[in-house]
């Protein structure tokens, strides 16, 4: 991102990195910053000076690169701050020799610095952004359709109108307002983002049947349905009694408990209606790239026969705390009293029963199922006879167990989950107070900042601030120790 002019002397790159993380770590606003960076020789240390003077710098200096960042993301797809930690973080682990082949992962739900408005708010609030941008001869022309919307806030526009069939005829006159507008306006100002707004609002808001309008009812509004005018990318999810607007945080840290202390791995943060299974998707390349992951313990959530399939083909075991799905009923064998035997690449071979009896697993290839064929001298002896799943045949006499590889791979994980309980130590709960560490500087975990770039920026800023603490922390207790052995 360097200039390819002759330009003035940059501020040093890992400063400003530097700077950023200092602001999430802390939770400081701009102001706050740059008071703690020209009055606080902690601050100035930790950046690299020891003397009052050295290094000064502009709050613009800070937003120009934020800028730039934002502006490389938006056309190579990539975030240079995420590049970063991920360095820093490799880097730690090499020096700090931590173990990095058990991990644990959770998400939780952030909120971006947006007024949380209704939608007839939302449409008035389009429509003056528009009217703003117009040309003074388009205000002109056009002002006999925003005048009822200029009057006031859009907020206070809001407030005004009381009951249900109010705010539906305000919205009915808005759409038609929108729609005339969109069709006028469209060849002048398509490429303008207000403009694309009100579009993108109008499409999700309206239905337009027989030659009239209709406006949608909220349960017909998708999860990724506009939140906010100055947030673009921030979606609605509900998830159990709680409705959220904004993002999803998903973490992933070591778990090793031969480490002295964990390290945080990975940083993510998409739209809150984006699915556990698709951020640990996502994840699993970039991880298994940069540390040697063969165990990663997650809740209930992060499972899936697209899981399943990416796990076999790593060789990564998952074990989850909780199984989605009805739990097997109690009077019946289910798979997960089978012992299975798997291939290299996560194929059945073999199927003991409960009762010991071992056979082969056989491949249909047609209907995508497996089959093992128990003898008929054994089963019909069983005791368990009336709780198996297998099935006599009519014309082969011995018993049939059927199952397709998704429900094997579900009975291992459900196992996995047994054997975890029975173990009683669950690996992955301390993760959630990595969670916690992470966006408890943010009040409420509403940051203050807007977008999916900026919103991934400041948690991974904020992470990376965690990791420091804890080398910190863990090499303060042994400098601690050292001190107390000397002086017995």
């Amino acid at each position: 991102m360097y200039s390819s002019i002759g330009s003035r002397p940059n501020l040093p790159v890992n400063v400003l990195v530097g700077l950023e993380a200092l602001k999430a770590g802390f939770g400081w606003s701009d102001q706050e910053l740059y008071e703690n960076y020209c009055f606080n020789l902690q601050v100035r240390y930790s950046l690299g000076y020891d003397r009052l003077g050295d290094g000064d710098f502009k709050i613009r200096s800070l937003n120009n690169f934020r800028e730039r960042l934002s502006r490389y993301n938006a056309e190579q797809g990539i975030n240079l701050l995420e590049k970063a930690f991920e360095g820093i973080t490799d880097a730690q682990i090499s020096a700090l020799k931590i173990r990095t082949g058990i991990q644990r992962m959770d998400s939780t739900q952030i909120a971006s610095n947006m007024v949380t408005a209704s939608r007839l708010q939302l449409l008035v609030e389009s429509l003056q952004r528009v009217e703003r941008m117009l040309t003074a001869e388009d205000k002109q022309q056009y002002a006999e359709k925003f005048t009822p919307y200029l009057r006031d806030s859009a907020g206070h526009f809001a407030y005004r109108v009381k009951g249900k069939e109010a705010i539906e005829g305000h919205m009915i006159q808005i759409g038609e307002t929108m729609q005339a507008l969109i069709c006028e306006l469209h060849e002048r100002y398509q490429e303008q983002s207000a403009f694309k707004v009100m579009e993108r609002l109008f499409g999700e808001n309206f239905i337009l049947e027989d030659k009239k309008f209709r406006v949608k009812e909220n349960q017909e509004l998708d999860s990724d349905s506009l939140q906010s005018v100055d947030d673009l990318e921030a979606s609605y999810r509900v998830k159990g009694k709680n409705h959220y607007r904004g993002y999803v945080a998903n973490i992933t840290e070591t778990c090793d408990p031969e480490n002295e202390f964990q390290l945080i791995t990975k940083v993510q943060v998409a739209p809150n209606n984006v699915e556990d299974t698709k951020l640990l998707l996502d994840a699993m390349e970039p991880i298994i790239e940069r540390t040697e992951l063969k165990t990663l313990y997650t809740d209930g959530a992060y499972g899936s026969p697209e899981v399943d399939n990416v796990m076999i083909e790593e060789k990564v075991e998952q074990i989850q705390t909780g199984i989605k799905g009805r739990e097997p009923h109690q009077e019946k064998l289910h798979l997960t009293e089978f012992e299975i035997k798997l291939s290299g690449n996560g194929k059945p071979t073999r199927i003991q029963c409960p009762q010991g009896q071992v056979v082969e697993m056989q491949s249909n290839n047609k209907k995508n199922t497996y089959v093992a064929h128990f003898s008929p001298d054994v089963c019909e002896t069983c005791p368990l006879v009336e709780k198996c799943p297998s099935r006599q045949g009519v014309r082969d006499k011995r018993w049939h167990l059927r199952c397709t590889q998704a429900q094997i791979n579900v009975s291992q994980r459900r196992k996995r989950n047994q054997e975890n309980k029975q173990a009683g130590r669950n690996m992955r709960a301390a993760v959630e107070s990595t969670v916690r560490e992470v966006k408890h500087r943010f009040r409420r975990g509403k940051l203050p900042v807007r977008g999916l770039f900026r919103m991934s920026s400041m948690m991974i800023e904020s992470a990376m601030m965690s990791n420091v603490r804890r080398i910190h922390r863990c090499l303060e207790h042994k400098e601690l120790g050292a001190h107390q052995g000397i002086g017995a």
